[in-house]
């Protein structure tokens, strides 16, 4: 009995031995890819990558969802185990992933692909991720804030000439107080701190002086009084409504979420809708808050040079054959997608068709811009509801900006 046990254990010392190696082969024939999309957007890109790996090559994609990726990403890069091949970042990431030594230059990937440069890409997707001159990104898309409107309903009130120059205003939006069935809103508070943000644009401000963040300053108060006005003349959806189910049950004239929302919106029976720019305090300028999808190599030392060459096959790949993603709702990077008759058909097509439409596009790359984000979502809401006093509370996200700029540097102003 001993001597057959002693040769079972043998043979499972074999097996399992195999196995291990097996894992370590297919460890180095997969690119690890890593991004943060769920849902629908994360089913787009399952297709993307199987497209992509039923050309055979040598090295496949194992595309990994991972919804909670930033702390993960925080979490493999301290201790140096189990980073990611490819990864899919925010623009807003970039500029502290580089600060922190986060992430490898694409240098080889676009030496060995030629065609992945900055003249084939959207020019503020790809500029997005360069810092200090170096390019660590290569774009899949820009996702921005938009505005929907209802067809029906602009027919109803006699307010389908504030679509003639593509840019609603805040005064042609208050032209209709009192014009108004009851239950019925001009527009709802969907990604409200986004559209302040595209304001503070239109009005000529930053959200930075001299690389300091600059939120208590007369530009961000302008920008939230003039969103206010709106609340305040009962055009806006109530405050705790889900004005986003309003719009699509046909009580909102205008929706300011975003381009992925396009799918959902088609999918709504009898929702006769279209898509124009976010509204504006003035005619003369526009501006489409937006962010980017980019792709990254986060520093990792097991990276091998045949798995940055087939990291760039892949991104060229998408670049040639990113329409998948259109289908998402979001603005393809890629030129030669989103320049193609067939893009025309996605109704996001809008935010390419001039050069006026893409230089709307703004994504805001200052170091801080997530905490003055963050800061702008939180409290905006209260402050257009009129909930809170705007002096008062700028001056709290001034500070709620500057005391997480000091927690994340370990103390240092």
């Amino acid at each position: 009995m001993k001597k057959k046990w002693g040769l079972t254990a043998l043979i499972l010392v074999f097996m399992v031995s195999g196995v291990l190696a097996g894992c370590g082969d297919k460890g180095k024939n997969t690119v690890t890819f890593w991004t943060p999309l769920t849902g629908d957007d994360g089913a787009y890109m399952d297709q993307l990558v199987k497209d992509y790996n039923a050309t055979n090559p040598d090295i496949k994609v194992k595309h990994v969802i991972t919804a909670d990726m930033y702390t993960k990403i925080s979490t493999v890069m301290n201790s140096g185990k189990g980073v990611p091949d490819l990864s899919i970042i925010h623009a807003d990431r970039v500029p502290g992933f580089v600060k922190q030594d986060m992430l490898e230059p694409i240098t080889n990937v676009t030496a060995a692909q030629p065609e992945i440069k900055e003249e084939n890409y959207l020019p503020q997707a790809w500029s997005t991720g360069n810092i200090g001159g170096t390019q660590y990104t290569v774009p899949l898309d820009i996702h921005a804030n938009v505005m929907y409107y209802n067809k029906d309903l602009l027919k109803k009130y006699n307010a389908e000439s504030f679509l003639d120059d593509n840019v609603v205003t805040v005064d042609e939006m208050l032209s209709l107080k009192g014009k108004l069935d009851e239950g019925d809103y001009v527009v709802n508070d969907a990604l409200l701190g986004w559209v302040i943000l595209a304001q503070i644009q239109n009005l000529g401000g930053d959200i930075q002086e001299n690389g300091k963040p600059a939120v208590n300053t007369p530009v961000f108060k302008k920008a939230f009084e003039s969103v206010k006005q709106i609340n305040d003349a009962g055009l806006m959806t109530p405050f705790g409504e889900d004005g986003y189910l309003m719009f699509q049950s046909q009580h909102v004239l205008f929706s300011t979420d975003g381009t992925w929302s396009s799918t959902a919106h088609a999918g709504v029976e009898g929702l006769n809708f279209g898509i124009t720019n976010v509204y504006s305090t003035n005619a003369d300028k526009f501006t489409n808050r937006s962010s980017s999808h980019l792709f990254s190599m986060l520093k990792n030392k097991d990276r091998t040079d045949e798995k940055e060459a087939a990291i760039g096959s892949f991104l060229e790949f998408i670049r040639q054959n990113s329409i998948e993603w259109a289908k998402a709702g979001q603005i393809v990077a890629s030129k030669k997608v989103n320049e193609s008759p067939e893009y025309k058909n996605y109704i996001q097509s809008f935010f390419t068709s001039s050069e006026e439409e893409i230089k709307s596009l703004f994504i805001y790359t200052y170091e801080y811009y997530p905490y003055i984000a963050e800061a702008v979502d939180t409290y905006c809401g209260d402050i257009v509801r009129g909930n809170v006093d705007i002096d008062e509370t700028l001056q709290t996200m001034q500070k709620f900006v500057e005391d997480k700029i000091a927690e994340s540097s370990g103390g240092a102003k």
